[in-house]
C-alpha cells in the first residue's frame, strides 16, 4: 500500500528541487541564446556550440580536467578500497585509529589548508629529490587523489562493514585462496560502493578549484580555473554551451550507472 505525501511536503519538495535545478535548466536554455549577452534572450541559436570548437583555451582546460578526474577517480577507488579493507578486515593493529583519522582527515580539512600544505610538500620534495619537476597535471592528480580517496574509503568501508561474510567464509572453507575470494566474491559484492565512489571522486575532481589553484602550473589550468578567471570579465555564452555538454554527459553516466546497479540488484 502506497502512502500519499501531505500537500505541504509536496510543495516543500517542489521548492527544494526548483532551487536546485532551475539554475541548471536556465543555463542550458541560455546556451542556445543567439545573443552574446547571456541574460538577454534574442532567439534560438546553436552558434555557441560551433564556436566552442574553436576556443582552444576552453577545450584544452576541459581535456586537462577530464584527464585529471579520470586518473584521480580510478586511483582513488583502488587506494580507498585498500584502506577500507585494512580498517575493516585486518582486525586490530597498532596505529589503526591513527590510520583511520588520517584517512578521513581531508573530509574535514579546509581546502585552502589542504592546497597550501600540498604546495609546500611538492616544493619541499622537489628541492630534496628533484621530483616532481614543477607543478602541473601530475601534482593536480596527486592532490585530487588525496582528497577523493577519503570519500571512497568512507563508502567502501560502510559497505564492507554491512556485508554478510557467509559467502566468503564458505569459499575459504572450500579451499579458495584469500586473494581469489577477494577478487571473485568481495569485490562484486561491494561493486555498487566502488561505482558510487568512482562517480563521486570524478565529480569532486572535475569540480575542484581551490586545491587545483595551489598545485597547478603553467599550461595545466583546469576548467574550473579557466571559468573562474573568465567570469571576472563577464560570462561567455561558450561557457554555457560547454557546461551543457558536461551536464548531459554526466547525466547519461549517472543514468547508466543507476541502470547497472538496478540490474545487478534484481
Amino acid at each position: 500500500m502506497q502512502t500519499r505525501l501531505p500537500l505541504g511536503l509536496k510543495l516543500f519538495m517542489a521548492l527544494g528541487y526548483s532551487f536546485l535545478y532551475l539554475p541548471i535548466l536556465t543555463l542550458i536554455v541560455f546556451s542556445f541564446n543567439a545573443s552574446r549577452q547571456v541574460t538577454v534572450w534574442q532567439g534560438f541559436s546553436t552558434k555557441w556550440y560551433a564556436s566552442l570548437l574553436q576556443d582552444e583555451v576552453l577545450i584544452k582546460s576541459a581535456l586537462v580536467s577530464l584527464q585529471v578526474a579520470t586518473f584521480a577517480a580510478t586511483l582513488s577507488v583502488v587506494l580507498g578500497t585498500l584502506s577500507a579493507v585494512a580498517l575493516v578486515r585486518l582486525g586490530r593493529f597498532k596505529g589503526q585509529r591513527f590510520f583511520g583519522v588520517l584517512t578521513i582527515a581531508p573530509l574535514v580539512m579546509p581546502e585552502v589548508i589542504t592546497g597550501l600544505a600540498l604546495l609546500l610538500f611538492f616544493v619541499g620534495v622537489e628541492q630534496t629529490i628533484g621530483w616532481p619537476k614543477g607543478r602541473g597535471i601530475l601534482t593536480i592528480t596527486i592532490a585530487h587523489i588525496t582528497l577523493c580517496m577519503a570519500y571512497v574509503t568512507i563508502l567502501v568501508r560502510g559497505r564492507l562493514s554491512d556485508l554478510n561474510r557467509s559467502l566468503e567464509e564458505a569459499a575459504l572453507d572450500l579451499g579458495a585462496r584469500p586473494l581469489k575470494v577477494f577478487t571473485s566474491i568481495t569485490l562484486p559484492l561491494v561493486s555498487p560502493a566502488l561505482l558510487s565512489g568512482w562517480l563521486l571522486a570524478f565529480a569532486l575532481s572535475l569540480d575542484d578549484l581551490v586545491i587545483a589553484s595551489f598545485v597547478a602550473g603553467p599550461g595545466s589550468s583546469t576548467l574550473p580555473m579557466v571559468i573562474f578567471s573568465s567570469i571576472r570579465f563577464g560570462i561567455s555564452p561558450q561557457i554555457n554551451a560547454l557546461a551543457t555538454i558536461i551536464i548531459t554527459v554526466v547525466a547519461i553516466g549517472v543514468m547508466i550507472a543507476g541502470w547497472l546497479m538496478h540490474r545487478r540488484r534484481y
